[in-house]
């Protein structure tokens, strides 16, 4: 297994994802961001589609919805695209891959979870024309989260301490990560209108899903479970029938934040709502691949760090660069042991997504081998 596939950059990220597709004669479609990277680079969400354009099944694996997490999607997908026997499987006469490279280039590149409008993207699929979802919670202690100095106060930690004493530590996640619209540069805001990325994306689904009978959507993240472990969390409706397709598909280790059984909260605004409001003819079957990396109290303390960051510009440049090393070590382990376990469990994921959707007897029949 070939660990060289995970990049030290976006600019590195996106270059081994165009080649890769170049070596397989694949096009690559570009949506250029409006703004240039850390670097300068260009910023783009790529698209590189295998198989025809009427194909009734759709395979989607996206990286990046999250910025920086997009080191680990971008490894997966590059390391599907450089794979013989994955490339064997896929080609089927009525299947399609959907490669969609870095859904937010701008937090990929610039080292944060956010967008350029600092919205987290896996918020913000929401209808804007109706209220948005109030989160009472994240008002409560959004002073507490970000302090205007950093590192906090030991009163600050104490009195988030105190909330979880009172209402726990699942309804502390779920104040903090289910999404607000209270303070746009606060954590995990959902912002106020669709983000660039979002109407790119949707854009992407009307171009390369509205014709399909059956989609299945793999959206890699990090940051949150056990140290290297991939959670399967279901990402689509709310109903038996849908959550027991995706068990069928991806074993019984699938979880739900529906029934209380992931890792995650519930949240608001999640990519997948997208997928089922513009391709609502088609059978929709989602999943997040979610790494675990560092204990969820690092992961957040670097969060808080780098959005106290993102507020205070003045800071100086050992602290800058000591919060920006801090976020990349909570979304990427740059370990043999981590990014090998990842590979592993991507490629199990995406071959069962196939198997899946096309069936294994007739898959094993069409597939040498």
């Amino acid at each position: 297994m070939n660990l060289s596939v995970f990049s030290e950059s976006y600019a590195q990220a996106r270059q081994q994802f165009l080649e890769s597709c170049a070596r397989r004669n694949l096009a690559a479609e570009s949506y250029t961001h409006p703004l240039k990277g850390r670097d300068q680079e260009t910023l783009a969400i790529d698209v590189c589609r295998v198989g025809a354009a009427n194909a009734r099944n759709l395979v989607v694996i996206s990286s990046g919805c999250h910025g920086i997490e997009g080191f680990c999607g971008s490894a997966v997908q590059v390391d599907l695209l450089n794979d013989d026997t994955w490339a064997t499987l896929i080609n089927q006469p009525d299947l399609a891959v959907l490669y969609v490279h870095a859904l937010n280039p701008y937090g990929f590149s610039w080292l944060r979870r956010v967008t350029h409008e600092n919205v987290d993207l896996n918020r913000n699929f929401l209808d804007f024309d109706q209220p948005l979802p109030d989160n009472p919670g994240y008002r409560a202690i959004a002073e507490l989260l970000v302090p205007a100095r950093w590192p906090g106060s030991l009163a600050s930690t104490i009195q988030l301490m105190l909330f979880v004493a009172r209402k726990g530590r699942k309804a502390l996640q779920s104040a903090i990560s289910s999404g607000q619209h209270s303070h746009p540069d606060g954590l995990f805001f959902s912002g106020t209108e669709p983000t660039w990325s979002n109407r790119q994306i949707r854009a992407i689904l009307r171009q390369h899903g509205q014709q399909c009978q059956r989609i299945g959507w793999i959206d890699v993240h990090t940051g949150l479970g056990p140290l290297g472990f991939g959670e399967r969390i279901y990402k689509g409706r709310d109903n038996t029938q849908d959550q027991a397709r995706a068990r069928a598909w991806w074993g019984p280790r699938v979880t739900s934040t529906f029934d209380g059984s992931s890792t995650s909260t519930q949240l608001n605004g999640t990519l997948d709502m997208a997928v089922m409001e513009e391709c609502p003819q088609a059978q929709y079957n989602g999943l997040t691949l979610e790494y675990g990396t560092q204990p969820g109290a690092q992961v957040l303390n670097a969060l808080r760090a780098e959005q106290w960051l993102q507020r205070t510009p003045q800071a100086g440049q050992e602290l800058h660069a000591q919060i920006k090393q801090q976020i990349c070590e909570a979304f990427y382990i740059q370990t043999p042991e981590w990014k090998r376990s990842v590979l592993e469990q991507a490629r199990e994921v995406c071959w069962q997504t196939v198997e899946g959707m096309l069936g294994k007897r007739e898959l094993k029949e069409s597939v040498p081998g």
